[in-house]
């Protein structure tokens, strides 16, 4: 039988290049040292340092029954509704973005530092916002302030923990904005079926276990409200684990969990240092 030449240079270029970009797709998960890529954060397990992978932009569901932008108009007949992914705390779709149902999904424990004595209206991540936080709160959060006091795994702080420094309400991979109206409705801060958009928080991340490959997390919002409870940079003090997480809310240093529709696609390991 005579041989296809064509086709066999065209078989091995395409086994060349899915090999290469299999090594590629090792290698980007591969680094768990510090400086970390600009595609990684750190998080915390069992009291250990986690470096987490992301592999793709976060998802925020709108599923076909929800109103999200509070106009009336489910989002079935509202395309306008998810053109701006509106990513609300306080608010749980029933599907993640596999089409799995939500009770499956692994969950990240995103922890902010709701606490201080800030009235300084410039120390928020803009004087309108402090302003407002001042009126809702009494004070402003560390976790709205441009340089916060406590260490953050997000925004990226930076060298020697992470290549890029992250601008305040950014972090690799993650919504620029949350609409905390759902949760402030349920605290009676607002009324219900407000939107109130915000810049993403400072915050950094718990989880459950250390090892885990590349898989969709749903976005689960904790307030820390003692300064005592929030953990250090290296994990050593403060909330380092998610039994930690649940003995802070026990005692009244952390608020109760307020599932989201945010969801971030990442893998985990534990960090080693160089």
């Amino acid at each position: 039988m005579k041989e296809n030449r064509p086709f066999r240079i065209v078989a091995i270029a395409t086994m060349v290049l899915l090999f290469t970009i299999g090594a590629f797709g090792q290698s980007s998960s591969g680094n768990t040292s510090r400086p970390l890529a600009v595609n990684q954060t750190e998080g915390f397990a069992q009291g250990t340092l986690l470096v987490f992978t992301y592999f793709q932009n976060f998802d925020c569901i709108h599923e076909p029954f929800d109103d999200l932008d509070h106009n009336g108009q489910v989002a079935a007949v509202d395309a306008n509704e998810f053109q701006r992914p509106i990513c609300a705390v306080g608010h749980q779709p029933t599907l993640d973005p596999t089409g799995g149902p939500i009770k499956n999904t692994l969950k990240l424990y995103v922890i902010s530092p709701f606490f201080g004595n800030d009235t300084n209206i410039n120390d928020a991540f803009s004087p309108g916002l402090g302003q407002a936080l001042i009126s809702l709160f009494g004070f402003i959060p560390e976790a709205f302030k441009t340089h916060p006091t406590v260490p953050v795994q997000c925004p990226e702080p930076g060298l020697p923990v992470t290549q890029h420094m992250g601008a305040p309400s950014t972090c690799t991979m993650h919504t620029m904005t949350t609409d905390l109206g759902p949760v402030l409705a349920k605290l009676g801060k607002v009324p219900p079926n407000t939107s109130v958009i915000v810049p993403t928080l400072n915050h950094s991340h718990i989880i459950d276990g250390k090892h885990f490959g590349p898989v969709w997390w749903e976005v689960v919002s904790v307030l820390v409200t003692d300064p005592s409870a929030w953990p250090s940079a290296d994990g050593t003090t403060g909330i380092n684990s998610l039994d930690a997480l649940r003995a802070a809310q026990a005692s009244g240093k952390a608020a109760a969990d307020q599932p989201t529709n945010f969801f971030l696609f990442f893998d985990s390991h534990p960090e080693t240092h160089n």
